[in-house]
């Protein structure tokens, strides 16, 4: 039977972004230094490999690169949840094994994009990482990129396996994140993907978040969950609002995970750049991403004081 799973993963995950080299290789040093740097903001973990980390965008070794460095810098300082989600299911199965070994917390995985799968098909491509290793699973359901969205019917079938141990709910209803947690039980987790209602999420349910956002402001989402464990929506409405601006702001971008990138350069974290298909920055928006970076700090120092 499942027991204090919600106590043991429950909080705030950095979806942690893509690191490379001037060349666009990855570079393990960077990983290091990136991981490193969240360690004293406040969060319980990173999401390694996920859409922010572009892991569907790397090759199999890159991904394990990028873990193995993580692990080597901050194993057992936060929780480690790794996405192993791949188009083929052997490379998933693969990369199962391999976080196993290299000490990480959690598996999690998207059904493989591009085809138009049944649940079946689904069902079978995630149950195959589930028997490749002895860690907890978390699904990752984000049906406005894969194209499939998780069902009641095979939400409730698969929780009650005891390795299966939650959800990331990346679609955009807050009602379907409440019937997901309702029908995963008291002890399943589930956490919410879109940064812009984690509140919303919350307060429907939700056990605490994964996004890429957090990696630009970690402390103003660790301070958003301390308000609604606190009960002080009134504020916690507030600050939800001011980080919902700056989303905005970001999302205004070409690129989204560039200008996330870009803030961190300014902050002496290079990450280098996006990789293609996704756009760098433009030297035209440098100047606006600075002045969102002084904005973001602000409201950070802002919040420290209270």
């Amino acid at each position: 039977m499942k027991t204090d799973i919600i106590s043991k993963f429950e909080g705030i995950y950095v979806a942690m972004y893509s690191v490379y080299d001037d060349a666009g290789n990855v570079d393990q040093a960077r990983v290091k230094k990136l991981a490193r740097y969240y360690v004293s903001t406040g969060i319980k973990g990173l999401y390694i490999g996920g859409s922010s980390g572009e892991g569907i965008l790397q090759t199999v070794e890159e991904r394990k690169q990028v873990l193995e460095a993580v692990m080597e810098e901050v194993k057992g300082e936060l929780t480690i949840i790794v996405h192993v989600g791949a188009n083929s299911t052997r490379e998933s199965v693969e990369l199962s094994k391999h976080a196993e070994q290299a000490g990480a917390d959690v598996i999690s995985a998207v059904p493989a994009i591009y085809y138009r799968l049944s649940e079946a098909a689904v069902e079978n491509h995630w149950q195959q990482m589930i028997d490749s290793s002895e860690l907890p699973f978390i699904i990752y359901n984000i049906p406005q990129t894969t194209g499939f969205n998780l069902s009641i019917p095979l939400l409730t079938k698969m929780a009650k396996q005891e390795k299966v141990i939650g959800v990331k709910m990346s679609g955009e209803s807050t009602f379907e994140l409440q019937q997901f947690k309702e029908a995963g039980g008291e002890n399943f987790l589930v956490f919410n993907g879109p940064d812009e209602q984690f509140l919303a999420g919350r307060i429907m349910g939700a056990d605490g978040g994964i996004g890429g956002t957090y990696g630009v402001m970690p402390e103003l989402f660790c301070e958003l969950n301390r308000l609604f464990v606190q009960n002080k929506l009134a504020e916690a409405q507030t600050l939800q609002n001011k980080i919902n601006g700056i989303i905005k702001k970001l999302l205004g971008y070409p690129s989204l995970y560039g200008a996330c990138k870009y803030i961190l350069s300014i902050r002496g974290i290079e990450t280098g750049e996006p990789r293609f298909p996704l756009l760098p920055v433009r030297e035209a928006d440098q100047a606006s991403l600075i002045e969102l970076n002084k904005e973001i700090e602000a409201a950070i120092a802002f919040y420290a004081k209270e």
